[in-house]
């Protein structure tokens, strides 16, 4: 099922946010009456300014290694500095672990926050209370792509919204049966609220009308259930892991057939 219209808008009224602010009680002021249906799309930095993330770090790049699982590439760029893709706690992958240094005070950065999931839950309660319908919640942060130039908006947490629609199995315009369609529903709707809220015009919050259809009775699987991790991630090693196993894998095949040990480059490095 498909809308054939949708609406977004995003409204003004949300004060500079601080530690331990009602964000929901703001929301509520914010978004005035909602429908049922409705989906409210807040951005995860006013989520972790209210959730006291914001702490001090004098250099980032030691809070991005702090929140790093794993770290995918590194990229030295050509004006100075580096790029660090790395997975975070939260098992996003993605530019500095969800680090961010802008619109914060100087010598402080903000962290995502602990739970986006959960954070989204009590959001969402909160906002049904008010408006007596259901509703859905999306916590957004903003990501690049690997192979496409920019950024855009994804949900990292997600209640009362199916984050995905999977179309498997069931026929396209032709009658054929789809095969792989899983319609990232979540992502979609972060993106589009990122176009009426922008980046710098204090608009952290968003409506979104007319994907009702979307919105669930329960909180629902939230947006760890898409994140891609272990056997289902098709990038999990980076470039330098690859090659290093690539390299001591060719190498220990060479050996078996020559049986010649010598010179053996040392836990797959270069010789």
């Amino acid at each position: 099922m498909t809308a054939a219209e949708v609406r977004v808008w995003a409204p003004d009224g949300i004060p500079e946010v601080h530690e331990d602010d009602d964000l929901a009680a703001l929301l509520v002021a914010a978004v005035g009456d909602l429908e049922a249906g409705d989906i409210v799309v807040v951005s995860s930095k006013v989520v972790s300014k209210a959730e006291g993330r914001q702490v001090v770090a004098e250099d980032r790049e030691q809070a991005i290694t702090d929140e790093t699982v794993r770290v995918v590439a590194v990229r030295e760029q050509p004006g100075g500095g580096i790029t660090r893709i790395v997975e975070n706690r939260l098992g996003i992958v993605g530019a500095a672990a969800g680090v961010d240094a802008s619109n914060v005070a100087p010598g402080t950065v903000l962290l995502l926050p602990l739970d986006p999931d959960a954070s989204a839950a009590r959001l969402r309660t909160a906002l049904m209370l008010a408006a007596g319908v259901p509703v859905g919640v999306v916590v957004t942060d903003t990501l690049g792509r690997p192979w496409r130039h920019g950024q855009t908006d994804i949900a990292i947490g997600v209640a009362g919204v199916a984050p995905v629609d999977d179309l498997r199995g069931q026929p396209d315009s032709t009658g054929r049966p789809m095969g792989v369609t899983i319609v990232a529903v979540a992502d979609e709707i972060a993106s589009m609220a990122d176009l009426v809220k922008g980046k710098a015009e204090n608009r952290p919050v968003a409506v979104v009308r007319g994907l009702g259809h979307h919105v669930l009775d329960i909180d629902g699987p939230g947006a760890r259930s898409i994140v891609r991790l272990g056997e289902s991630d098709m990038f999990r090693q980076g470039s330098a892991e690859a090659y290093a196993d690539g390299y001591s894998d060719g190498y220990s095949e060479a050996t078996k057939e020559t049986g010649d040990v010598a010179d053996a480059p040392v836990d797959g490095g270069a010789w």
